[in-house]
């Protein structure tokens, strides 16, 4: 993507088209899209182009601006200024802030700040026209991959097995469609500099948000930052302010299939993206993971305690 399409996003938002004065700046972070700090008459916003190829993975931006728009509103998010059409490019607030270390956001403080923010999104977040089933997006990354001849694991048929495993015992107590985020990695949660006092955290980047099952967020969160047992019950805990056998193993029952999905958004884009980037060492690593966790001793019982009836 051609720097010159920051110039022509800048030109089609009013209120910086008619600034004499700016001052843009490329933002790290972002893989597949492209971020940039935008500077106008003493505001600081950033403009979200989103990447070439990106349609393909499934992403519906106008899904992602109802959503980061309503989490703006609600706190949860920076608030979304603008929306530039055709595009589909989203303007936010710039927020002066830091990415918060996988080390601290695993603390019981930030394990209950994240969780009340996530907490806040399912209950009061708005309808979205999109719907997240991780079931079917491996569905269809898979078919990407194969028309575009990817690379596959030797072990395909046992993975895609063990997926439908998950899948059977989740349909013994269906989830109710409800607004999620789908990618809380860590680069996408940061915390406001305020000088002597704690900032809020805010969530960033909500290309995959739609309709879908609150405990893929919940165990999409724990692998990305690698949750050690007490941090799950903590985290469980401060969610829903109890831990039950059937939270717990959904949980770890989502935790796998976020790596699964993980594997094949890079298995995906070693057969679509022109970037440089080493995809499908991206895509070995989340295989490897996901082998492990459906390896675990207890994945039996999760399958078992899924189902178990709510009191």
């Amino acid at each position: 993507m051609s720097v010159l399409a920051i110039d022509k996003a800048i030109d089609k938002v009013p209120f910086l088209a008619e600034s004499k004065n700016i001052k843009k700046t490329p933002l790290s972070g972002g893989i597949t899209n492209l971020n940039f700090k935008v500077e106008a008459d003493g505001r600081a916003y950033v403009i979200r182009l989103a990447g070439e190829g990106t349609d393909q993975l499934g992403i519906k931006r106008d899904v992602e601006y109802a959503a980061n728009y309503a989490a703006g509103q609600m706190g949860i998010a920076p608030e979304v200024v603008y929306f530039i059409e055709p595009e589909n490019y989203i303007v936010t607030k710039f927020i002066t802030g830091k990415t918060i270390p996988p080390d601290v956001i695993k603390t019981p403080d930030y394990l209950a700040r994240v969780a009340k923010k996530i907490r806040l999104f399912h209950r009061r977040g708005p309808k979205l026209k999109g719907d997240f089933n991780v079931f079917r997006r491996v569905e269809m990354l898979t078919k990407i991959s194969k028309r575009n001849n990817a690379k596959f694991p030797h072990d395909w048929d046992w993975i895609m097995q063990k997926a439908k495993e998950v899948e059977k015992a989740l349909a013994k107590d269906p989830y109710i469609p409800t607004p999620t985020h789908n990618d809380l990695l860590n680069l996408n949660w940061l915390e406001e500099d305020v000088p002597g006092d704690i900032g809020e955290i805010r969530l960033l980047d909500w290309e995959y948000a739609g309709m879908g099952d609150i405990f893929f967020d919940l165990g999409n969160f724990a692998h990305h930052h690698r949750l050690n047992e007490e941090q799950v019950d903590n985290f469980l805990y401060e969610y829903f302010g109890e831990v039950t056998d059937k939270q717990y193993a959904r949980l770890r029952l989502m935790w796998p299939m976020s790596e699964l999905h993980e594997s094949m958004w890079g298995t995906t884009q070693t057969g679509i993206s022109k970037l440089e980037e080493d995809f499908q060492g991206y895509a070995d690593l989340w295989f490897a993971r996901f082998r492990q966790h459906v390896t675990d001793y207890r994945w039996e019982q999760w399958l078992k305690d899924v189902g178990k009836k709510s009191k």
